[in-house]
């Protein structure tokens, strides 16, 4: 069997597809011969051609991963034999490799302790005076390690002691690359015991880092991730050769004539030890250092005749570029500040000194540091220096150097995305810049003029009505560039701006409409290559149009446009063009369900289609991965399926446009379910079992999605069963919750993405809020979900934990305001479980959590977590009103609440006493008669300027007032009260505000004419205001 196995092998070489397809034929019916294992064997050992070897090498690999067990122990016994014999006597570097892959894949079987010769092999070739024999021994130690690192825990020690040797042998190179990847990989699994060992070897570490990036600059560059995996898992060891790191890495970050992969390696680490260790860092007084290391990074010039990447004309215009080492600087300024956030002032005089320098790209590192800035530092920039940093801003769009102005639209961009709302509120002045830069731009520059779109689109699309009066001249200009210019490229960022601007104007944009349609129209039913880009993106304008620009004015292109989106997926097969058509079907469906229901079945074959689709995944084919089809399908244990779990995430790539339509098409299944209601019922079966698949898939983007849309599968059984309550649709609804209620508890207790986490959390939210006691028909879906929200606020949950490491005191901007918004996201779910269950059945609950919320309504906590604890609270109480045993419920906690309301109302935060005021009147409606001061409450009332807070005090005393009126001192109340109406900006609240007046009307007639002839006001037109208002809400 050796000879025909060897002949297939070689077969599978050739570049012939027929006898590929026949080699590949003869090689499975091979496998089924139980003389496979000794022929591959055979093979391995004794071939002239290395490629055959290694591919017998990789398939004896496969075949002892998945089938060791039913290998014989005599068997097993020979199989080590042969392997480490094949091993010595091999000379190919590729082989070698594969052999010490196979190696690794058996030590996970049988232990190290159970295979003694490899034990010795690797104790004599590690330690041998032959170099090449040490590089290969240490090859081998690294794969068997790598793969089981836990396994060699024993002999940690004597490992430790090779590898302080081998960092010494600087004139082998891959012996000090592969010692370097085994030290990483046993880093996080190091014991106390072995805690002095590790420390003694960083400054050989340095020094043999700075050999190998002699020799090899991609092998260093892998290397280097020994220092982020010490920082993650044993910080305390570089703690002592903290400098020396540093040092090491603005050495080798500062260094132009090396490459840049390695530079954004050094400056990560850079950036990462700050976020860390930022005591550490300011007390070895490090950061002034790292600052005037990373600043000529910044603002260095590019190589004569070149251009910094992101000021090519050709760049895609977000201005960034991760494998940059000016990008990453930016971002090691970014962490520098961060720790320094109550002085950044500290740094703007060398910010200031690029931005008055006569050197152009000096200016630009000012810009991109302010850029960076505003993503790391927002709330600093936004309370204490918005206005003058957005001058500088502003100035540097009239710079007599594109790339200095190509900046600051980058900056200018930045700021629109991160300082809002306040940046916002400087509309009057940068709308007229951003309109007239754009008009004066050279067409023909289009990196140039896709940069000065970005900074425009970013600030419009937060104006809200605030952009009516630059409507002409915005549609104007985009309009112009749609009938008028040639380049595609600028028609398609015209298109995208049309969307922008649509989310802002909404209504306003009704007599644009036409000619945006009718340009729209020639884009869309395009069929060539090259203008795919133009089509995907009025695609997805047309999709924004259908939510924002009303239902009157689109409904009637409703049927035209789905009919256009099965046209585009029957002709084109391109996964961006088919995801822009999911996000229309889903569009449509908001405003005119019914134009889809003839068509839902062609519509949910494409998504369902794409969900199971394996199209743009790659393997990374290394040696194994080529003839994974060869392996035969058996029952293998859990450990096993793991394994493949993970070779799909870890070794295989997926287009993005591939992952982007799986994650549209979950989108869209799910909001197309909910608002076709019945008509969707045939296909909610088969739609739900697929996207429930999805929930494991490798990409967290496509896991949140799939989520998403198992949530709106729930909220539409259940509109379904409202609408038509039968039995079956009751029992559908009821076989749904049980599964998928459990499946999101579990969810947020074990995803380690926080975005995942988040966004399983706002849909189970939904859930609850759609369904309400249905969906505690079992009682352990009450226990269950307020354990999770109480395990979510401690941060006992995978994707809410954090470094428990006593000096990370700094987290980035991003990272804080995602643990913020987790909490958020959890407390939001208490007041509806509130609304949802009797109180008295939900008040152990609330027992157990309100302690959590309550905790973060102290004065040293921040603004955002004392807001959202006393709204909360609020929350809460309004949810109480409603329920059987709430007023109980409210009256047993008003003595823990109510000081802490109190407090609240006397915040130095606008949001935080506005919240704090509607939970004063929510614990008054919820709870009945309580100890209210109400000469102190008036007289906060006329002391406070803010309009929106003014409205919720206004709804508090309406509250009080409809809670218990005879506890309430109407003669001053009353006045008061309507001295401040009509409500100015929280019009939600004229619901109650009416109900109060017109109980007044009904109760007391004296006491209104009093009021009256007090305020020299007639009610009546306050009341009509608010009850004309209150209609719409």
């Amino acid at each position: 069997m050796t000879e025909e196995l060897e002949q297939i092998l070689l077969q599978l070489t050739q570049p012939d597809n027929a006898v590929i397809q026949q080699a590949t034929a003869q090689l499975k019916q091979a496998f089924k011969d139980p003389a496979i294992i000794p022929a591959l064997c055979a093979v391995m050992s004794s071939s002239q051609n290395p490629q055959i070897r290694q591919s017998a090498a990789v398939m004896l690999r496969m075949r002892v991963k998945k089938h060791w067990k039913k290998i014989s122990p005599n068997d097993r016994e020979s199989l080590k034999g042969v392997v480490l014999q094949a091993f010595m006597q091999e000379s190919e570097h590729t082989v070698q490799h594969s052999l010490s892959q196979l190696c690794a894949v058996m030590v996970k079987h049988e232990t190290p302790d159970r295979w003694p010769a490899l034990l010795q092999l690797l104790s004599q070739s590690t330690k041998s005076s032959n170099p090449h024999d040490r590089q290969v021994g240490l090859l081998l130690l690294n794969k068997v390690m790598d793969s089981n690192p836990e396994l060699f825990k024993p002999h940690y020690c004597q490992l430790l002691q090779l590898f302080s040797a081998v960092l010494q042998d600087h004139n082998n190179p891959t012996a000090l690359y592969y010692c370097i990847l085994t030290l990483t990989a046993i880093t996080a699994y190091t014991g106390s015991e072995e805690m002095n060992q590790m420390r003694s070897i960083i400054p050989s570490l340095i020094v043999a880092l700075k050999h190998l990036i002699k020799a090899d600059q991609d092998q260093a560059s892998e290397a280097m991730e020994v220092f982020n995996e010490l920082m993650e898992s044993e910080v305390s060891i570089i703690l002592p050769h903290v400098a020396d790191i540093v040092r090491f890495c603005l050495e080798v970050g500062s260094d132009t004539t090396l490459n840049d992969s390695l530079r954004v390696k050094a400056l990560s680490c850079i950036a990462f030890l700050i976020k860390l260790k930022s005591k550490t860092v300011l007390k070895q007084k490090l950061l002034n250092p790292i600052l005037q290391a990373i600043f000529p990074i910044l603002t260095a010039a590019p190589p004569p005749g070149e251009q910094d990447p992101e000021d090519d004309e050709d760049d895609s215009g977000d201005g960034t570029d991760n494998d940059n080492p000016k990008h990453c600087a930016a971002q090691v300024g970014r962490s520098y500040l961060i720790v320094l956030i109550y002085s950044v002032s500290s740094v703007m005089p060398l910010i200031q000194a690029c931005l008055a320098s006569d050197n152009p790209y000096q200016r630009k590192g000012g810009l991109l540091c302010l850029a960076v800035l505003a993503e790391g530092c927002a709330d600093h920039i936004r309370t204490k220096m918005l206005s003058s940093v957005l001058q500088t801003v502003c100035q540097s769009l009239s710079d007599s150097n594109q790339v200095v102005r190509c900046a600051g639209l980058f900056a200018l961009g930045q700021f629109s995305e991160h300082l809002q709302p306040e940046v916002s509120k400087y509309c009057a002045e940068l709308m007229p810049l951003l309109l007239g830069y754009l008009s004066s731009l050279n067409q023909a520059k289009v990196g140039h003029v896709t940069k000065a779109f970005y900074a425009l689109e970013n600030f419009m699309e937060n104006l809200g009505s605030d952009i009516e009066p630059y409507l002409p001249t915005l549609m104007d200009t985009m309009l112009s560039a749609l009938n008028n210019t040639e380049n595609l490229k600028i028609k398609e960022l015209a298109v995208s701006a049309i969307g922008a601007i649509a989310n802002a104007a909404k209504e306003m944009l009704v007599p644009y409409f036409p000619p945006v349609i009718e340009s729209l129209k020639g884009f869309l039913t395009t069929t060539t290559e090259e203008m795919r880009p133009l089509q995907t993106q009025s695609l997805d304008t047309l999709s924004v149009l259908a939510r924002t620009i009303g239902k009157d004015v689109f409904s009637p292109l409703a049927a035209e446009c789905v009919q256009l989106g099965l046209n585009l997926t029957d002709t084109i097969d391109d996964p961006d063009l088919r995801r822009c058509t999911y996000s229309l079907y889903s569009a449509v469906s908001t405003v005119s369900p019914d134009c889809l229901t003839p068509h839902l079945t062609a519509i949910t074959t494409v998504m369902l289609l794409a969900l199971k689709s394996n199209e743009g995944i790659t393997a990374h084919l290394e040696e194994d991965k080529t003839f994974v089809l060869l392996d035969d399908d058996d029952e293998d244990d859990k450990e096993e399926e793991k394994d493949v779990d993970d070779f799909l995430e870890d070794e295989t790539e997926t287009d993005n446009a591939y992952i982007d339509e799986k994650e549209d098409a979950c989108d869209a299944l799910g909001e197309i379910a909910f608002n076709t209601g019945a008509a969707f019922q045939p296909f909610l079966e088969s739609s739900f079992q697929q996207v429930y698949e999805m929930r494991d898939y490798p990409h967290e983007d496509v896991r949140r999605a799939a989520f998403g849309a198992i949530g709106q599968f729930c909220r539409a059984q259940h509109k379904v069963w409202k609408e038509n309550p039968t039995e079956a649709n009751h029992q559908a609804l009821f076989k749904l919750l049980d599964m998928v209620l459990p499946c999101f508890v579990e969810t947020v207790r074990t995803e380690h993405e926080r975005q995942v986490v988040m966004g399983v959390l706002e849909t189970m939210n939904n859930v609850i809020k759609s369904c309400k006691e249905e969906a505690f028909k079992n009682p352990s879906h009450l226990k269950e979900i307020s354990h999770v929200i109480r395990d979510v606020l401690k941060k006992k949950v995978r994707g809410g934990e954090t470094n428990r490491d006593e000096e990370m005191t700094s987290f980035s901007k991003t990272e804080a305001e995602y643990d913020a918004m987790l909490q958020e996201f959890a407390g939001e779910g208490i007041p509806l479980l509130a609304s949802s269950v009797p109180a008295d059945s939900f008040a152990p609950f609330l027992n157990d959590l309100l302690p959590l919320i309550m905790s973060k309504a102290k004065s040293s906590c921040t603004v955002a977590d004392r807001s959202f604890s006393v709204g909360t609270i609020g929350e809460i109480l309004q949810a109480l009103v409603s329920v059987s045993g709430g007023r109980g419920v409210a009256g047993r906690l008003s003595n823990r609440l109510l000081p802490v309301l109190v407090a609240g109302v006397k915040d130095s935060d606008p949001e935080v006493r506005n919240n704090s005021v509607f939970g004063l009147g929510c614990l008054a409606q919820a709870a009945g008669p309580i100890v209210v001061s109400y000469p102190s409450y008036l007289s906060v009332c006329f002391s406070i300027s803010n309009l929106r807070v003014i409205d919720n005090l206004c709804a508090a005393l309406c509250r009080m007032i409809l809670s218990n009126m005879g506890a309430v001192p109407l003669e001053q109340v009353v006045p008061a009260l309507v001295a401040r109406l009509p409500l100015k900006e929280d019009l939600e609240e004229n619901k109650t505000v009416f109900s109060c007046l017109a109980m007044l009307y009904t109760h007391s007639p004296d006491l209104v004419q009093y009021t009256e002839s007090y305020t020299g006001r007639d009610v009546r037109p306050a009341g009509r205001k608010c009850w004309q208002s209150s209609i719409f809400y």
